[in-house]
């Protein structure tokens, strides 16, 4: 079986909801990190690319439902270059470089370009049909932005809960409380702007052309719990600990990577940074949505052959402080080896676009 690695990263900066990179297409968002890249690499000849695959979470709108396809056609690579767009939501870009990694251990790939775009910003509204063409009575616009919409009433009600209330259940479950939430929250901005003035993502983002943004928009350097504590909770009125504060905010973004063999090291002309040595997927109660990480992450290193203790490094997506927080607690790790340069709730949360981050420069 051949070995997968990680090559060089980028992303966009990612904009908050309705602002920095409102005006950008979700599909020229995608189309700037394939663009990028591709221009990074020194000796590629873009006909080694086998095919680009990205992650979308929405789909409904400007992405024409396969925003790998159109972001490829628009950064002006070979039409021969197949473009396939993953759905698993806020996963989507990861199951992207996880299909990438088993086409190039198959032997079926060499070179593979991965990645995710979203823009919360301009997903669209979408209008239920019916089986009537004139029906009686009003019909109700859905936003796509965020959550369920044209829910399936056979769906048991505590699986169509909103994502914040289902955060809400895995704090009580989990015992985490609003005080903890809110200091891996402050920790988060404060690490995030630290990372930034230190340089740490000079090299991995690439700013939009034809807009202002140049850094992560969320970023609140100097946050702390004290400050947070202030703000009101969001999905429980008594009893809640979720806030606007210690959650991740809606962001537009994109970020692509290369997913190659050892070969790959040749084409692209840079070393890789790292070896995929183990996937792994789970899900559990819907209800409870934000503590499948837990057993993803254990199966990923059960067949990597990695114990917790020999990690020094994890990634984890903060979509909720409640939720990164049971799930670093389960795992049972050192919180100062999670997401040491910031993480979602500081930078932004685009859905499919993954961060892509890594300790240190991209080979050049």
């Amino acid at each position: 079986m051949n070995q997968a690695f990680v090559y060089d990263a980028v992303r966009t900066p990612f904009g908050k909801f309705g602002s920095g990179l409102a005006a950008v297409r979700p599909d020229d968002l995608a189309a700037h990190v394939i663009g990028e890249i591709v221009r990074r690499a020194p000796k590629l000849d873009v006909e080694r690319i086998d095919e680009v695959v990205f992650g979308n979470a929405n789909g409904a709108g400007e992405e024409n439902r396969n925003v790998a396809r159109m972001g490829t056609l628009l950064a002006g690579l070979p039409v021969s270059i197949p473009g396939t767009t993953v759905n698993r939501l806020c996963g989507s870009s990861l199951d992207a470089a996880i299909i990438a990694s088993r086409q190039v251990n198959a032997g079926d790939a060499e070179l593979m370009l991965i990645g995710g775009a979203e823009s919360m910003s301009r997903a669209p509204w979408v209008l239920p049909k019916t089986e009537k063409p004139y029906p009686a009575g009003d019909l109700n616009l859905a936003s796509t932005t965020l959550g369920w919409r044209l829910v399936n009433k056979a769906m048991p009600k505590d699986w169509t809960i909103s994502l914040g209330e289902a955060t809400e259940r895995l704090a009580e479950k989990y015992g985490v409380t609003r005080q903890a939430q809110d200091e891996f929250s402050a920790n988060s901005h404060n690490l995030a702007a630290a990372a930034w003035d230190d340089g740490f993502y000079d090299n991995l983002v690439a700013p939009v052309p034809g807009t202002d943004l140049v850094r992560d928009e969320g970023i609140r350097a100097g946050s702390s719990a004290e400050k947070l504590a202030g703000l009101k909770t969001v999905f429980r009125a008594e009893n809640g600990t979720v806030t606007a504060g210690n959650a991740s905010p809606l962001s537009d973004g994109a970020s692509a990577a290369w997913i190659g063999s050892e070969s790959a090291a040749g084409i692209l002309g840079m070393d890789p940074l790292a070896r995929i040595a183990g996937r792994g997927a789970h899900a559990n109660d819907p209800q409870y949505f934000g503590y499948a990480p837990v057993e993803a992450a254990n199966k990923a290193l059960a067949k990597a052959g990695i114990s917790w203790e020999q990690v020094g490094a994890v990634e984890l997506n903060e979509a909720f402080a409640a939720q990164s927080l049971a799930c670093i607690n389960a795992w049972g790790i050192d919180h100062s080896i999670v997401n040491r340069h910031g993480g979602a709730i500081a930078m932004g949360h685009p859905l499919a676009a993954r961060r892509r981050d890594r300790d240190g420069p991209p080979p050049r």
